[in-house]
């Protein structure tokens, strides 16, 4: 076997095929959970990483997301979800995948060498200055994962790699590097398990941070959800009525009113004039819920709020 620690066999496989069920299963559990606290030490990349993928989003860019094979499920699960939890435009996130469509059914290994299609990749996805991409390989040796990171930070991207083996190339490739030090799998490289679940921890983690830092996240709420099905226009008025205080139904009739923007339904419960009025002021505090709810108590003079606390309670932490 290759001396990478990917591949590398777990100091508890020994006879694990003539183990008892229930002791294979919680070997697997137990791996599961010591892969899962080695994103703990790469905390610091990762906040790096969020500030870098916020300010591109931010200034009009676009993020990628690069990867082959496992790492691409991950990749693919955290993208998706981007647009309806935190209200990122679709045409703002590009998923790069070694196969392309074809990936998500056959997940075929050969297009992972495949450098010039990833190349094709970024270059179609129309990557450069002032977008940011993300490369995720589990070896950190993965061809297309590595030649997307070299088009992208040649065609002027910033570039963050997520791998899970020490001074791997692709971590040396890239500007911003988040390394995911996972021990040995159970079933030596079966990178699907211990190291897809710190990629899959890790990437949550950064596009939560990065949906923080852009005001997407106010205390613990998503108000710039994309509410486009019934459970998410039901949660859009929970949100509504939990930071404002009033009922469910005002809370909709809030929501109507702004066109089902959640952050525009809070200002409009503030005392903003109008939902022109709020996104407008919406505008001019980096579209952060909190500031703007300061600005309308600030206009309101020395009058306090009886709706909404624009301050967090000690210990919190705001937008």
């Amino acid at each position: 076997m290759a001396e990478t620690r990917t591949e590398a066999l777990h100091r508890n496989a020994e006879g694990l095929d003539i183990q008892a069920p229930e002791t294979i299963l919680a070997s697997l559990a137990d791996a599961q959970v010591e892969a899962a606290k080695v994103v703990r030490a790469a905390i610091p990349s990762i906040a790096g990483a969020a500030e870098i993928i916020a300010r591109s989003l931010n200034n009009g860019g676009k993020l990628a997301y690069a990867a082959a094979g496992s790492s691409g499920l991950m990749a693919l699960a955290d993208a998706l979800e981007l647009p309806g939890t935190f209200g990122i435009r679709r045409d703002r996130i590009a998923i790069l995948i070694a196969g392309g469509d074809e990936a998500f059914r056959t997940l075929a290994g050969g297009p992972e060498d495949d450098t010039e299609e990833a190349a094709a990749a970024v270059a179609n996805a129309g990557i450069g200055k002032g977008d940011c991409l993300i490369a995720i390989s589990a070896s950190g040796t993965t061809p297309y994962a590595v030649r997307a990171v070299q088009e992208a930070r040649g065609r002027g991207a910033a570039t963050i790699a997520i791998a899970n083996n020490r001074d791997s190339l692709l971590l040396r490739q890239a500007e911003t590097a988040i390394l995911l030090e996972t021990p040995p799998e159970l079933i030596a490289g079966s990178t699907r398990m211990g190291a897809g679940t710190a990629q899959k921890i890790a990437l949550n983690m950064l596009s939560t941070l990065t949906a923080v830092h852009l005001g997407h996240v106010h205390d613990g709420y998503m108000v710039n959800l994309m509410a486009d099905n019934i459970k998410l226009r039901d949660r859009a008025a929970r949100i509504v009525a939990a930071i404002t205080g009033h009922d469910k139904d005002e809370a909709a009739r809030l929501l109507e009113t702004s066109g089902g923007g959640v952050k525009t339904a809070i200002l409009l419960a503030a005392g903003a004039a109008s939902a022109d009025a709020a996104e407008k002021l919406l505008e001019g505090t980096g579209h952060k819920l909190r500031p703007a709810l300061s600005a309308i108590e600030g206009s309101k003079g020395s009058k306090a709020s009886v709706l909404i606390k624009t301050e967090p309670e000690k210990g919190q932490q705001g937008d």
